[in-house]
């Protein structure tokens, strides 16, 4: 019970980090759309650093097979958001604005269920490295939150809604992953959470490259590169302080 009591509290502390980056730029939107390329710029240098640095290596550790889950979780996405565009779009005029938000937005969540499925796994082994695991993993909560909001603004979808969708997406879900797969960690072993970890990895190099990136080519920002360098230098201390 003590075990269990114990990843519930660091999972709920991811999900109150998420909100909180959720409040904050909902709270203050003109300034972050106005500072958007810059949030937009960090975002994709921590997204992609993180899981070139971290869970794609880790992944690779825990199962032979990662790089196949690696491509079908980029692949994944990647297809979401053309069936989104061309099946779900016919009757909306700005869908492909929508398609840009949602369908990252997505990849950001099953990557959040899979962070609550590792605070099970982590703390199963010990508290001790549950905790060690945890202080990594809660520091990218924040800007993960902040991430998942403009995603969906930017796809048009109203303040409260965004505000609303980027807290199930980006913050329930790590709790969710938790409560769900905690029964059952006998049976999950670490072939199976590599897999997880490689898919949730091609997701968000997907959502990195081909969402922010791109976007911020458009953008005349003068302190995009110094944004960009920012997020590669806050993934590379997550990395180092989860080790």
């Amino acid at each position: 019970m003590e075990k269990f009591l114990a990843v519930m509290l660091a999972s709920s502390m991811a999900c109150v980090v998420t909100a909180i980056g959720i409040f904050i730029v909902n709270r203050y939107s003109e300034w972050v759309k106005r500072q958007s390329v810059h949030f937009m710029s960090f975002a994709a240098g921590m997204l992609i650093s993180v899981s070139f640095l971290h869970i794609i290596p880790e992944s690779f550790e825990m199962n032979d097979l990662s790089p196949v889950f690696l491509l079908a979780g980029f692949l994944g996405i990647y297809l979401s958001n053309r069936l989104l565009s061309v099946y779900a779009c016919h009757a909306h005029d700005d869908c492909p604005d929508l398609a840009k938000g949602i369908t990252p937005a997505l990849g950001i969540g099953f990557h959040s269920f899979v962070d609550g499925i590792i605070y099970a796994v982590t703390f199963n082994v010990s508290v001790f490295t549950g905790v060690l695991a945890a202080i990594g993993m809660v520091l990218h909560e924040f800007p993960e939150g902040v991430i998942t909001y403009m995603l969906l603004q930017r796809g048009g979808i109203d303040k409260r809604k965004a505000a609303i969708y980027a807290f199930l997406i980006a913050g329930a879900t790590t709790p969710l992953g938790t409560l769900i797969s905690y029964p059952f960690l006998h049976r999950l072993g670490q072939p199976a959470l590599g897999a997880l970890l490689a898919a949730s990895a091609g997701a968000l190099v997907y959502v990195g490259a081909s969402h922010l990136l791109p976007a911020l080519e458009e953008e005349e920002g003068k302190y995009t590169l110094v944004s960009l360098a920012a997020g590669v230098l806050t993934a590379v201390t997550i990395v180092l302080v989860g080790h």
